[in-house]
């Protein structure tokens, strides 16, 4: 069992940058694959970054390639993703998920593809 806990969300003002916080406990996570997904009112869940912990090999949605990035504290069992310009169209509930390596890396895409999630963080962009 792998608990998430996500931290950092907010209001920003376009072009301005968060940082979230994912701290996991309950098992070693080098066996994991660690993802960002988000959703916004009245859409689909949908993949933003993933990032392997063990390897380290990462993984963006084209939306967000260039201006967020996906990162990893071994010692502190903590992924972060950091947001820089951002913008309205990225206003959404951000989940942290945890998941299995798979060999085929397009699974990590997939929100399917993962067992444990955490409870979701609001980030607001305003114009």
């Amino acid at each position: 069992q792998v608990q998430l806990v996500e931290s950092g969300g907010g209001l920003v003002q376009a072009g301005g940058s968060l940082r979230l916080s994912c701290a996991a406990s309950g098992r070693t996570l080098s066996t994991y694959v660690m993802g960002w997904f988000r959703q916004a009112p009245g859409r689909e869940r949908e993949f933003v970054a993933a990032i392997v912990w063990s390897g380290g090999s990462l993984y963006y949605a084209d939306s967000v390639k260039g201006r967020f990035t996906i990162s990893r504290d071994n010692a502190k069992n903590t992924v972060y993703l950091r947001m820089n310009s951002l913008k309205p169209e990225d206003t959404a509930v951000y989940y942290c998920a945890a998941g299995p390596k798979y060999y085929n890396s397009s699974y990590y895409y997939a929100d399917a593809s993962y067992v444990y999630w955490g409870q979701g963080s609001q980030v607001t962009v305003s114009a």
